[in-house]
Protein backbone atom coordinates (compact mmCIF):
# COMPACT_ATOMS: atom_id res chain seq x y z
CA UNK A 1 0.00 0.00 0.00
CA UNK A 2 2.45 2.82 -1.37
CA UNK A 3 0.80 5.88 -0.35
CA UNK A 4 2.33 9.50 1.10
CA UNK A 5 0.50 9.95 3.73
CA UNK A 6 1.44 9.98 7.52
CA UNK A 7 0.29 6.83 9.62
CA UNK A 8 -1.59 9.42 11.82
CA UNK A 9 -3.32 10.65 9.19
CA UNK A 10 -4.50 7.13 7.87
CA UNK A 11 -5.34 6.35 11.55
CA UNK A 12 -7.70 9.49 12.30
CA UNK A 13 -9.33 8.54 8.85
CA UNK A 14 -10.11 5.64 9.32
CA UNK A 15 -10.71 5.63 12.96
CA UNK A 16 -8.03 3.12 14.06
CA UNK A 17 -5.15 3.27 16.56
CA UNK A 18 -1.91 4.49 14.61
CA UNK A 19 -0.30 0.98 16.35
CA UNK A 20 -3.07 -0.80 13.75
CA UNK A 21 -2.75 0.93 11.31
CA UNK A 22 1.32 0.66 11.10
CA UNK A 23 1.22 -3.61 11.17
CA UNK A 24 -1.93 -3.19 8.52
CA UNK A 25 0.79 -1.02 6.13
CA UNK A 26 3.66 -3.73 6.97
CA UNK A 27 1.70 -6.80 6.75
CA UNK A 28 2.43 -7.83 9.90
CA UNK A 29 0.45 -10.21 11.85
CA UNK A 30 -2.78 -10.02 14.12
CA UNK A 31 -4.16 -7.86 11.19
CA UNK A 32 -7.98 -9.25 10.11
CA UNK A 33 -8.47 -8.31 6.44
CA UNK A 34 -11.67 -6.10 7.34
CA UNK A 35 -9.34 -4.14 9.40
CA UNK A 36 -6.84 -4.06 6.07
CA UNK A 37 -9.93 -3.06 3.94
CA UNK A 38 -10.56 -0.29 6.41
CA UNK A 39 -7.13 1.11 6.10
CA UNK A 40 -7.04 0.95 2.38
CA UNK A 41 -10.48 2.57 2.27
CA UNK A 42 -9.15 5.35 4.49
CA UNK A 43 -6.02 5.81 2.04
CA UNK A 44 -8.35 6.02 -1.30
CA UNK A 45 -10.24 9.02 0.41
CA UNK A 46 -7.45 10.63 1.81
CA UNK A 47 -5.92 10.20 -2.25
CA UNK A 48 -8.93 11.94 -3.27
CA UNK A 49 -9.65 14.65 -0.84
CA UNK A 50 -6.00 15.77 -1.94
CA UNK A 51 -6.61 15.87 -5.40
CA UNK A 52 -9.86 18.26 -4.88
CA UNK A 53 -7.62 20.12 -2.70
CA UNK A 54 -4.42 19.90 -5.28
CA UNK A 55 -7.35 20.83 -8.13
CA UNK A 56 -9.07 23.62 -6.08
CA UNK A 57 -5.55 25.30 -5.38
CA UNK A 58 -5.64 27.47 -9.03
CA UNK A 59 -7.85 28.64 -11.90
CA UNK A 60 -8.10 26.63 -15.30
CA UNK A 61 -8.95 28.66 -18.03
CA UNK A 62 -10.39 26.73 -21.53
CA UNK A 63 -10.98 28.61 -24.38
CA UNK A 64 -14.31 27.52 -26.37
CA UNK A 65 -14.08 27.85 -30.00
CA UNK A 66 -17.36 27.63 -32.15
CA UNK A 67 -17.97 28.37 -36.06
CA UNK A 68 -22.03 27.86 -36.47
CA UNK A 69 -25.14 29.98 -36.46
CA UNK A 70 -25.20 32.29 -33.71
CA UNK A 71 -28.17 30.46 -32.36
CA UNK A 72 -26.17 27.36 -31.70
CA UNK A 73 -23.50 29.40 -30.60
CA UNK A 74 -25.63 31.09 -27.49
CA UNK A 75 -26.90 27.83 -26.33
CA UNK A 76 -23.05 26.70 -26.25
CA UNK A 77 -22.58 29.11 -24.01
CA UNK A 78 -25.09 28.84 -22.09
CA UNK A 79 -24.95 25.24 -21.77
CA UNK A 80 -21.07 25.55 -20.38
CA UNK A 81 -21.77 28.09 -18.19
CA UNK A 82 -24.57 26.53 -16.62
CA UNK A 83 -22.19 23.27 -16.17
CA UNK A 84 -18.97 25.20 -14.64
CA UNK A 85 -20.87 25.89 -10.94
CA UNK A 86 -20.54 21.82 -10.87
CA UNK A 87 -16.89 21.33 -11.61
CA UNK A 88 -16.04 22.49 -8.41
CA UNK A 89 -13.48 22.17 -6.44
CA UNK A 90 -12.05 23.14 -9.74
CA UNK A 91 -11.94 27.07 -10.49
CA UNK A 92 -12.57 26.78 -14.41
CA UNK A 93 -13.07 29.87 -16.55
CA UNK A 94 -14.05 30.02 -19.96
CA UNK A 95 -13.36 32.42 -22.90
CA UNK A 96 -15.37 32.25 -25.39
CA UNK A 97 -14.17 32.77 -29.59
CA UNK A 98 -18.60 32.47 -31.00
CA UNK A 99 -17.64 32.45 -34.86
CA UNK A 100 -20.85 33.58 -36.32
CA UNK A 101 -22.35 32.00 -39.15
CA UNK A 102 -22.57 28.70 -40.93
CA UNK A 103 -19.49 26.41 -41.54
CA UNK A 104 -18.98 27.77 -44.66
CA UNK A 105 -17.09 30.73 -43.74
CA UNK A 106 -14.00 28.86 -44.20
CA UNK A 107 -11.36 27.99 -41.60
CA UNK A 108 -9.74 31.40 -41.29
CA UNK A 109 -11.61 32.48 -38.32
CA UNK A 110 -11.35 29.46 -36.49
CA UNK A 111 -7.26 29.16 -37.35
CA UNK A 112 -7.01 32.47 -35.57
CA UNK A 113 -8.82 31.68 -32.61
CA UNK A 114 -6.89 28.95 -32.18
CA UNK A 115 -3.35 30.41 -32.33
CA UNK A 116 -4.80 33.27 -29.98
CA UNK A 117 -5.72 30.41 -27.74
CA UNK A 118 -1.84 29.24 -28.12
CA UNK A 119 -0.48 32.66 -27.41
CA UNK A 120 -3.04 33.30 -24.03
CA UNK A 121 -1.92 30.33 -22.02
CA UNK A 122 -4.77 27.94 -22.84
CA UNK A 123 -5.44 25.02 -20.45
CA UNK A 124 -7.31 23.78 -23.42
CA UNK A 125 -9.85 24.13 -25.79
CA UNK A 126 -13.43 22.93 -26.63
CA UNK A 127 -13.58 23.23 -30.60
CA UNK A 128 -16.52 23.39 -32.71
CA UNK A 129 -15.59 23.57 -36.51
CA UNK A 130 -15.44 22.19 -40.37
CA UNK A 131 -12.86 19.71 -41.13
CA UNK A 132 -10.25 21.25 -42.74
CA UNK A 133 -6.70 20.63 -43.52
CA UNK A 134 -5.93 24.02 -41.83
CA UNK A 135 -8.03 23.06 -38.75
CA UNK A 136 -6.25 20.27 -38.57
CA UNK A 137 -2.74 21.92 -38.49
CA UNK A 138 -3.74 24.41 -35.89
CA UNK A 139 -4.58 21.27 -33.47
CA UNK A 140 -1.56 20.03 -34.40
CA UNK A 141 -0.01 23.49 -33.38
CA UNK A 142 -2.12 23.48 -29.79
CA UNK A 143 -1.07 19.67 -29.37
CA UNK A 144 2.61 20.65 -30.06
CA UNK A 145 2.28 23.27 -27.23
CA UNK A 146 0.86 21.07 -24.68
CA UNK A 147 -2.59 22.46 -24.95
CA UNK A 148 -5.52 19.59 -25.08
CA UNK A 149 -8.13 20.28 -28.22
CA UNK A 150 -11.77 18.66 -27.44
CA UNK A 151 -14.01 18.45 -30.26
CA UNK A 152 -17.67 19.32 -30.08
CA UNK A 153 -20.58 17.80 -31.45
CA UNK A 154 -18.48 17.32 -34.91
CA UNK A 155 -15.34 15.70 -34.75
CA UNK A 156 -12.11 16.44 -36.67
CA UNK A 157 -11.04 12.52 -37.39
CA UNK A 158 -7.12 12.07 -37.80
CA UNK A 159 -6.35 15.44 -35.73
CA UNK A 160 -4.20 15.97 -32.90
CA UNK A 161 -7.62 16.21 -30.65
CA UNK A 162 -7.20 14.39 -27.43
CA UNK A 163 -10.83 13.39 -27.44
CA UNK A 164 -14.31 13.41 -29.36
CA UNK A 165 -17.78 14.62 -26.73
CA UNK A 166 -20.86 15.04 -28.57
CA UNK A 167 -23.91 13.46 -30.08
CA UNK A 168 -23.66 9.78 -32.11
CA UNK A 169 -24.33 11.19 -35.68
CA UNK A 170 -24.30 7.77 -37.39
CA UNK A 171 -26.41 6.55 -34.53
CA UNK A 172 -28.80 9.42 -34.75
CA UNK A 173 -28.87 9.03 -38.82
CA UNK A 174 -30.19 5.63 -38.30
CA UNK A 175 -32.28 5.94 -35.84
CA UNK A 176 -34.51 8.41 -38.08
CA UNK A 177 -34.28 5.97 -41.04
CA UNK A 178 -35.93 3.68 -38.19
CA UNK A 179 -38.27 5.59 -37.19
CA UNK A 180 -39.43 6.68 -41.17
CA UNK A 181 -39.52 2.91 -41.76
CA UNK A 182 -41.59 2.60 -39.05
CA UNK A 183 -44.06 5.18 -39.16
CA UNK A 184 -44.48 5.09 -43.08
CA UNK A 185 -44.87 0.93 -43.13
CA UNK A 186 -42.13 -1.40 -44.71
CA UNK A 187 -41.32 -0.50 -48.13
CA UNK A 188 -41.15 -3.49 -50.97
CA UNK A 189 -37.48 -4.61 -52.13
CA UNK A 190 -36.18 -2.37 -54.55
CA UNK A 191 -36.32 -3.71 -58.44
CA UNK A 192 -33.44 -2.81 -59.89
CA UNK A 193 -35.07 -3.80 -63.48
CA UNK A 194 -37.80 -1.02 -63.28
CA UNK A 195 -34.83 1.36 -61.77
CA UNK A 196 -31.65 1.00 -63.79
CA UNK A 197 -30.33 4.05 -63.10
CA UNK A 198 -30.22 4.41 -58.98
CA UNK A 199 -27.29 6.26 -57.68
CA UNK A 200 -26.93 7.97 -54.51
CA UNK A 201 -26.81 11.38 -54.02
CA UNK A 202 -24.01 13.52 -51.38
CA UNK A 203 -24.19 11.53 -48.25
CA UNK A 204 -25.15 8.64 -50.18
CA UNK A 205 -28.25 9.09 -49.74
CA UNK A 206 -30.72 6.39 -51.66
CA UNK A 207 -32.80 6.59 -54.83
CA UNK A 208 -36.39 4.44 -55.41
CA UNK A 209 -39.24 4.73 -56.77
CA UNK A 210 -41.72 4.60 -53.51
CA UNK A 211 -42.26 6.98 -51.08
CA UNK A 212 -40.15 10.48 -51.35
CA UNK A 213 -38.16 11.39 -48.43
CA UNK A 214 -37.16 15.15 -48.39
CA UNK A 215 -33.74 15.47 -46.46
CA UNK A 216 -32.47 18.91 -45.26
CA UNK A 217 -29.01 19.65 -44.63
CA UNK A 218 -26.79 22.58 -44.63
CA UNK A 219 -24.29 24.08 -47.14
CA UNK A 220 -21.30 23.31 -45.34
CA UNK A 221 -18.47 20.81 -45.08
CA UNK A 222 -19.78 19.21 -41.67
CA UNK A 223 -18.52 15.56 -40.94
CA UNK A 224 -21.65 15.30 -38.17
CA UNK A 225 -23.94 15.78 -40.96
CA UNK A 226 -22.46 13.22 -43.36
CA UNK A 227 -21.96 11.04 -40.26
CA UNK A 228 -25.82 11.40 -39.95
CA UNK A 229 -26.12 10.97 -43.70
CA UNK A 230 -24.45 7.31 -43.77
CA UNK A 231 -25.72 6.20 -40.87
CA UNK A 232 -29.41 7.09 -42.68
CA UNK A 233 -28.45 5.18 -45.54
CA UNK A 234 -27.51 2.11 -44.03
CA UNK A 235 -31.58 1.79 -42.12
CA UNK A 236 -33.64 3.42 -44.31
CA UNK A 237 -35.97 1.13 -46.68
CA UNK A 238 -35.46 1.27 -50.73
CA UNK A 239 -37.38 4.71 -51.09
CA UNK A 240 -36.24 8.23 -53.08
CA UNK A 241 -34.48 10.80 -51.18
CA UNK A 242 -34.47 14.03 -52.30
CA UNK A 243 -32.66 16.53 -50.52
CA UNK A 244 -32.40 20.73 -50.08
CA UNK A 245 -29.96 23.16 -48.02
CA UNK A 246 -31.04 25.02 -45.62
CA UNK A 247 -29.16 28.20 -44.69
CA UNK A 248 -29.36 30.24 -41.61
CA UNK A 249 -28.23 33.18 -42.79
CA UNK A 250 -30.47 33.07 -46.03
CA UNK A 251 -33.85 31.73 -44.99
CA UNK A 252 -34.89 31.83 -48.24
CA UNK A 253 -32.72 29.16 -49.56
CA UNK A 254 -34.33 26.07 -48.16
CA UNK A 255 -37.83 27.37 -49.55
CA UNK A 256 -36.46 27.60 -53.43
CA UNK A 257 -34.80 24.21 -52.69
CA UNK A 258 -38.36 22.80 -51.54
CA UNK A 259 -39.82 24.78 -54.75
CA UNK A 260 -37.75 23.58 -57.05
CA UNK A 261 -38.23 20.11 -55.79
CA UNK A 262 -41.57 20.09 -56.13
CA UNK A 263 -41.59 21.79 -59.33
CA UNK A 264 -38.78 19.49 -61.33
CA UNK A 265 -39.50 16.29 -59.86
CA UNK A 266 -41.98 13.73 -60.60
CA UNK A 267 -43.45 10.58 -58.78
CA UNK A 268 -44.92 10.61 -55.32
CA UNK A 269 -46.02 13.13 -53.18
CA UNK A 270 -43.21 13.64 -50.13
CA UNK A 271 -44.30 11.38 -47.29
CA UNK A 272 -41.30 12.30 -44.15
CA UNK A 273 -39.21 14.93 -43.75
CA UNK A 274 -35.83 14.18 -41.82
CA UNK A 275 -34.33 17.83 -40.92
CA UNK A 276 -30.78 16.65 -39.90
CA UNK A 277 -29.89 20.37 -40.24
CA UNK A 278 -32.05 23.58 -39.53
CA UNK A 279 -31.99 27.18 -39.12
CA UNK A 280 -33.70 29.24 -37.02
CA UNK A 281 -37.69 28.50 -38.48
CA UNK A 282 -36.35 26.57 -40.82
CA UNK A 283 -38.14 23.67 -40.17
CA UNK A 284 -41.68 25.44 -40.41
CA UNK A 285 -40.57 27.36 -43.80
CA UNK A 286 -39.87 23.16 -45.19
CA UNK A 287 -43.40 22.65 -44.31
CA UNK A 288 -45.10 25.35 -44.82
CA UNK A 289 -43.78 25.26 -48.59
CA UNK A 290 -45.19 21.86 -48.98
CA UNK A 291 -48.56 22.75 -47.03
CA UNK A 292 -48.53 25.53 -49.94
CA UNK A 293 -48.37 22.59 -52.48
CA UNK A 294 -50.92 20.59 -50.66
CA UNK A 295 -48.41 18.09 -49.12
CA UNK A 296 -48.43 17.44 -45.94
CA UNK A 297 -45.98 14.56 -44.74
CA UNK A 298 -46.67 11.58 -42.82
CA UNK A 299 -43.60 11.76 -40.47
CA UNK A 300 -41.35 14.36 -39.67
CA UNK A 301 -38.26 14.01 -37.82
CA UNK A 302 -35.63 16.98 -37.21
CA UNK A 303 -32.58 17.64 -34.39
CA UNK A 304 -32.84 19.59 -31.34
CA UNK A 305 -35.06 20.50 -29.07
CA UNK A 306 -35.16 24.01 -29.93
CA UNK A 307 -37.88 26.62 -28.84
CA UNK A 308 -39.49 26.11 -32.44
CA UNK A 309 -39.11 22.70 -32.75
CA UNK A 310 -41.06 21.98 -29.87
CA UNK A 311 -43.86 24.31 -30.83
CA UNK A 312 -44.07 21.97 -33.85
CA UNK A 313 -43.88 19.20 -31.77
CA UNK A 314 -46.69 20.23 -29.63
CA UNK A 315 -48.88 21.11 -32.80
CA UNK A 316 -48.29 18.07 -34.54
CA UNK A 317 -46.52 19.13 -37.39
CA UNK A 318 -43.50 17.06 -36.14
CA UNK A 319 -43.40 13.45 -34.78
CA UNK A 320 -40.16 13.41 -33.03
CA UNK A 321 -37.21 15.42 -32.03
CA UNK A 322 -33.91 13.51 -32.04
CA UNK A 323 -32.33 15.39 -28.92
CA UNK A 324 -28.52 15.94 -27.47
CA UNK A 325 -27.93 17.33 -23.91
CA UNK A 326 -25.75 20.04 -24.41
CA UNK A 327 -24.87 20.58 -20.96
CA UNK A 328 -23.88 16.85 -20.81
CA UNK A 329 -21.38 17.32 -23.59
CA UNK A 330 -20.18 20.38 -22.67
CA UNK A 331 -19.50 19.08 -18.85
CA UNK A 332 -17.77 16.24 -20.37
CA UNK A 333 -15.43 18.03 -22.45
CA UNK A 334 -14.58 20.52 -19.54
CA UNK A 335 -13.20 17.39 -17.61
CA UNK A 336 -11.64 15.61 -20.40
CA UNK A 337 -9.91 18.73 -20.72
CA UNK A 338 -8.54 18.84 -17.06
CA UNK A 339 -8.11 14.97 -17.04
CA UNK A 340 -5.60 15.61 -19.93
CA UNK A 341 -3.73 18.27 -18.08
CA UNK A 342 -3.41 15.59 -15.14
CA UNK A 343 -5.38 17.44 -13.10
CA UNK A 344 -8.36 14.61 -12.40
CA UNK A 345 -7.80 10.85 -12.24
CA UNK A 346 -8.58 9.07 -15.44
CA UNK A 347 -7.50 8.66 -19.06
CA UNK A 348 -8.87 11.43 -21.48
CA UNK A 349 -11.78 9.03 -23.54
CA UNK A 350 -14.42 10.15 -26.57
CA UNK A 351 -17.83 9.95 -25.58
CA UNK A 352 -20.69 9.92 -28.09
CA UNK A 353 -24.15 10.15 -26.74
CA UNK A 354 -26.88 8.18 -27.99
CA UNK A 355 -29.65 10.32 -29.49
CA UNK A 356 -32.69 11.04 -27.56
CA UNK A 357 -36.33 10.46 -29.30
CA UNK A 358 -38.69 12.97 -27.79
CA UNK A 359 -42.39 12.92 -29.06
CA UNK A 360 -45.00 15.17 -27.77
CA UNK A 361 -45.54 12.25 -24.96
CA UNK A 362 -42.02 12.35 -23.22
CA UNK A 363 -40.82 16.17 -23.53
CA UNK A 364 -37.71 16.77 -21.09
CA UNK A 365 -38.13 19.14 -18.00
CA UNK A 366 -35.37 22.29 -19.42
Amino acid sequence: MRHPFRVREIAAQAGLSEATVDRALHGREGVRPSTARQVERAIADLQRQADQLQLGGRTWTLDVVVQAPLRFSVEVRAALEAELPGLRPAVVRARFHLLEGQDGAGPAPVVAALRKAVRSRSDGVVLKAPQHPDVVAAVAELAAAGVPVVTLVTDLPGSARVAYTGLDNRGAGRTAAHLVDQWLGAAPPRDHAEDPHAGSLRGGLLHGHRARVLVVRSGGADLGEDERAEGFTEVLGPREVIEVVDDEQRPGVVVDGVRWVLASAGGPAVAAVYAMYAGAGGAARVLDSLAAAGQHPRVVVVHDLAAEHLALLRAGRVSAVLHHDLRTHLRRAARVLLQARGALPGPARSWAAPVQVVTRFNVPLR
